[in-house]
């Protein structure tokens, strides 16, 4: 009898132990298994995207309001187009906002931050965001700090 409690133990120990693995992969991924929340698409345009990525987080003032849905090249605007999915509790986005590709930390990941305008009209399912600043892109800064210490010495 005793084999068999320490067996029941064992198996449920090890389901607790792949039940947190399937969590810690969920967590890192950006998947949730969340209900669907109530959403709305808004469009920015950037010169350039860096590294980001579908399912990266967009905040505002630092907290999380939504994810990049798709990330496409636009002919028409010659820009690349990122369409992100914000939460409808945040629906008081004005017009005029402006929206940067940030990154977390020297090298992690970068996100979208978006810096609330002053308009009173806000941006509605579909609405666009114009005023974008690219990512920076750690070697090109990089690069110029070079180029600016060799004038420097020379």
């Amino acid at each position: 009898m005793r084999m068999r409690t320490v067996e029941i133990s064992v198996g449920v120990f090890m389901l607790a132990g792949i039940f947190a693995l399937i969590l810690l992969a969920l967590r890192v991924s950006g998947l949730s298994i969340q209900t669907a929340q109530s959403t709305y698409h808004v469009h920015a345009f950037f010169d350039h995207i860096g590294g980001l990525k579908v399912r990266s987080k967009v905040a505002i003032s630092g907290v999380n309001v939504g994810r990049v849905v798709s990330i496409s090249y636009d002919k028409t605007e010659m820009r690349a187009k990122v369409v992100m999915e914000i939460d409808s509790q945040v629906n008081n986005i004005p017009t005029d906002s402006t929206a940067a590709i940030l990154t977390s930390g020297l090298l992690g990941e970068q996100y979208i931050g978006i810096t609330l305008g002053g308009e009173e009209k806000t941006l509605q399912e579909g609405g666009e965001i114009w005023n974008t600043q690219p990512a920076q892109i750690l070697e090109d800064l990089i690069g110029k700090f070079l180029k600016q210490s060799v004038k420097e010495v020379e």
